[in-house]
């Protein structure tokens, strides 16, 4: 797998040697106080609120194959997506990733370590917009299997061969808060059952620069802590997609193969009382019993 994550020195090196379109996926006060030079704001990456009808995926690849297109992706270009820090943004720079990956795109990277990597290697930033040169985007249509339903989510609860992972923050996760937008955003609270929890903090660790993501073998031994490996197939959810677009990258770099998002994530899911849920602490039996 080629590697999704680069440095700043090393978009530096890359805009000089290829096509790029960079593409700021911060809000829109936030790029127009300093932005990298020629980065496009594509800030609906982060906002947009997804469902998994067949209606509401069609949807979603026409919004974002337009949204892409006209920010002058074309397949011939790397797409470079940003934040302002991995953990600043609820992981928004990798729902870009995710969303291109499931349209099709060829060529992603992510700045690892975001707008304050960037800046905090003294790099030039602007305040001048650019004007991108619209261009054609095409959806790869056998690209979409990274994304799943929420039927084919309902189907997994309890396969013993698939491990549903909830990444959302602790409050969510034990139905003690139904969103990061506020306690009662949702009408329920819980989570998904039989699912198995890796907050998506997790996946990064501290350092001088900023939150970074952990190595391999350190993101492989989270994992391992829920009894996923690099063999089992995941199926991650969050509340809409970004948090879990974090850890589907991490996952991704770690070398688990089978990995897989229900992109509507707990905002959809909640709001239908067909679709069952658990609330509360987990018991220790249960906890044994999903690792296993």
């Amino acid at each position: 797998m080629a590697e999704i994550l680069i440095s700043p020195d090393e978009l530096v090196a890359l805009a000089k040697s290829e096509p790029c379109v960079i593409i700021d996926t911060r809000n829109p006060d936030a790029y127009a106080a300093g932005h990298i030079p020629g980065a496009v704001n594509l800030h609906e990456i982060f906002t947009y609120l997804a469902t998994s009808t067949p209606e509401g995926m069609e949807e979603l690849k026409k919004k974002f194959a337009d949204a892409f297109g006209g920010a002058g992706l074309s397949g011939k270009e790397t797409a470079v997506i940003y934040e302002q820090s991995m953990n600043s943004g609820f992981g928004q720079s990798c729902r870009g990733y995710f969303l291109l990956e499931f349209l099709g795109y060829p060529k992603i990277k992510v700045l690892h370590g975001g707008f304050d990597a960037w800046s905090a290697k003294g790099l030039a930033v602007t305040k001048d917009v650019p004007t991108p040169k619209p261009a054609s985007f095409k959806i790869l249509p056998e690209a979409g299997s990274i994304l799943i339903d929420a039927k084919t989510m309902l189907a997994a609860v309890g396969s013993p061969s698939i491990a549903l992972l909830d990444v959302r923050d602790v409050d969510e996760w034990i139905g003690e808060s139904s969103s990061p937008y506020g306690k009662d955003f949702c009408p329920r609270m819980g989570r998904i059952p039989g699912a198995v929890w890796i907050e998506w903090y997790r996946m990064m660790k501290p350092s001088a620069e900023g939150p970074r993501f952990k190595s391999k073998n350190e993101i492989l031994a989270e994992c391992a802590t829920v009894g996923i490996t690099p063999a089992t197939s995941v199926y991650l959810y969050c509340f809409k997609g970004a948090r879990a677009s974090n850890t589907f990258l991490a996952l991704k770099n770690a070398g688990i193969t089978d990995v897989r998002m229900y992109f509507g994530s707990w905002n959809e899911w909640s709001r239908d009382n067909k679709y069952p849920i658990e609330e509360g602490l987990p018991t220790a039996g249960e906890k044994q019993a999903k690792a296993a």
